[in-house]
């Protein structure tokens, strides 16, 4: 009697089928790399389905679009600062003198088989990414997603906006057109009224006076090569927290904070994705092909002597350039030095604003003292306070924004300038402060409502008259799931200071900061920032008969 010796694998065995490619593909990449084992643990993983959360979607596809056409145009754009003379497609600028970097755009433009179309689905999918960023970091702060464990994801997030500003503004500046130039030489501006260190980074930047040589190059590595590289890690670091932390999810029946009510990943989620990813690119190729955006060829190359007229930054930039614009042209003398206040002001404000946008989350923790874990989203009615602040920011924006296209305004609307510099400057600090009243009486208005609902049930517009004469209209009962999502959320109580002797009769000394805190929390959660929800007595009382139609 003879055996037949076969390998671990069963190859050779007789009678047993061979397995197909694939499977020994994967056999093989699983054995080196572990796939199967991480794909068992997170494809199956839960993901909340509420229209809000593709947002972040939005920048996300947003960015994998502007690297797909970064890396084509990359390949026929010159970063150079070389003089040439054009005798390309684009007619009217024959025999005209320019930069490589410009001349290399308008080929791109004229001469690429679809490079026109590319430049435009790269600028709007830079616009849309940013626009994606503001409207998701709302979200996240309107509904509390920022609170622990998520502060450092929230950080991600933001250095992620602020880079892609800088990431914006370094590429649209490499056609070395006249509209970009303008934008530079603001920039260049405002760098040379820092004090001391002023020169020192405009020379770094520029590599000698400006315009200079070296600008475009050093440009475009760290448009294409230092900040796609740190955004790309700090994409990365934030998806992995989201996997980490699992998803936030808004109140409802069956929705803790210990659990995630949704769909799997695979393949439900990732199939929406997929279609998704498509809908997007789909819809900014659409917008690229429709709406002409940055046509360098009607604008011309960069000269120095010359000023674009209406030159305007990209939207996300108008916050600072609007503060500039609107500063009054203060300056100070010092030991023979001149400081530019009326430029040095806004830039120290416009990095003040944004540090406090990074480290809000820290503040309201400290602030309110809570420091438990939060995995269910706020309803922006029930923080009124938060609501507030965060729409009186949005409103200082857009007031600022219009400081920075303050001539078009004039232009368009034929107001004098002056006129708007004066609403500007007035209404950064008025119109933040009207907004943040209007923005929490609105919220305690709707937590009136909600509170209203629950008690009484929803108004059904049918009317009945009673046996007396008196007409009335019959109000529904809410479902067990909608008095859920309405009375699910917490109120926090404002802190206390400790009494001024503890058990044992010694004094107790609250510190300035303490004293800081509690005054803080009460504006917070103190008497007049929040409608007391609906208790279980009061509805009881009202659902048995007494008073309910």
């Amino acid at each position: 009697m003879s055996t037949t010796t076969t390998n671990q694998s069963g190859a050779g065995a007789p009678g047993r089928r061979k397995a197909p490619a694939g499977e020994r593909v994967a056999d093989w990449a699983d054995g080196r790399l572990g796939i199967y084992s991480l794909a068992k643990a997170n494809m199956r993983k839960i993901f909340p389905d509420h229209w809000s959360f593709m947002l972040g979607e939005v920048c996300l596809y947003s960015f994998v679009i502007i690297i797909l056409t970064g890396v084509y145009l990359t390949l026929f754009f010159h970063p150079s600062m070389n003089e040439v003379v054009y005798h390309g497609s684009y007619v009217p600028m024959q025999g005209m003198h320019m930069s490589e970097a410009f001349k290399s755009t308008l080929d791109i433009s004229f001469d690429v088989r679809g490079g026109l179309l590319i430049r435009q689905i790269h600028h709007w999918a830079a616009l849309i990414f940013l626009a994606g960023m503001f409207v998701h970091m709302m979200r996240v702060f309107f509904t509390g997603a920022f609170r622990k464990p998520r502060e450092v994801n929230w950080l991600f997030g933001f250095l992620l906006f602020v880079l892609g500003m800088f990431t914006g503004f370094t590429g649209y500046s490499l056609p070395d057109d006249l509209l970009s130039g303008t934008g530079v030489r603001f920039m260049e501006g405002a760098i040379l009224s820092v004090p001391i260190i002023g020169t020192y980074i405009s020379m770094f930047l520029f590599g000698g006076e400006f315009p200079g040589s070296d600008f475009v190059p050093r440009f475009f590595s760290i448009h294409v090569l230092l900040l796609p590289g740190i955004m790309l890690g700090l994409l990365v670091a934030h998806l992995i927290l989201v996997i980490y932390h699992k998803h936030t999810q808004f109140p409802g029946p069956g929705r803790t904070n210990k659990n995630v009510v949704g769909l799997p990943l695979m393949p439900v989620y990732m199939a929406k994705a997929g279609g998704f990813f498509f809908l997007v690119f789909g819809i900014i190729a659409a917008i690229a092909a429709i709406a002409s955006i940055n046509p360098i060829w009607a604008i011309g190359p960069y000269r120095p002597d010359q000023v674009s007229t209406g030159a305007q930054p990209d939207w996300y930039m108008g916050f600072a350039e609007g503060l500039i614009r609107v500063m009054p042209g203060w300056e100070i003398n010092l030991w023979g030095h001149t400081l530019v206040l009326g430029v040095f002001i806004p830039l120290v404000i416009f990095p003040l604003v944004l540090g406090a946008i990074a480290v809000w989350p820290f503040i309201e923790s400290w602030v309110t003292g809570d420091k438990r874990e939060h995995h269910l989203l706020d309803r922006p009615r029930n923080a009124p306070t938060r609501t507030a602040f965060g729409a009186a920011w949005i409103a200082a924006y857009f007031v600022m924004l219009v400081g920075g296209g303050n001539d078009l305004w004039a232009t368009h609307f034929h107001l004098s300038i002056n006129a708007i510099t004066w609403f500007v400057r007035i209404g950064f600090f008025v119109i933040p402060v009207l907004t943040f009243i209007a923005t929490r009486r609105i919220c305690m208005g709707l937590q009136r409502r909600d509170k209203d609902k629950v008690l009484h049930g929803r108004e059904s517009g049918i009317i009945k008259r009673l046996p007396h004469g008196e007409f009335v209209e019959v109000h529904e009962p809410l479902s067990q799931e909608q008095l859920h999502t309405l009375t699910a959320h917490q109120q926090p109580q404002p802190l206390e200071l400790e009494p001024e002797y503890d058990e044992n009769g010694v004094a107790r000394k609250a510190g300035a900061g303490q004293r800081l805190k509690v005054k803080l929390s009460k504006g917070f959660y103190g008497e007049g920032t929040q409608i007391p929800k609906a208790t279980r007595e009061e509805y009881e009382e009202i659902t048995s008969g007494h008073g309910h139609h």
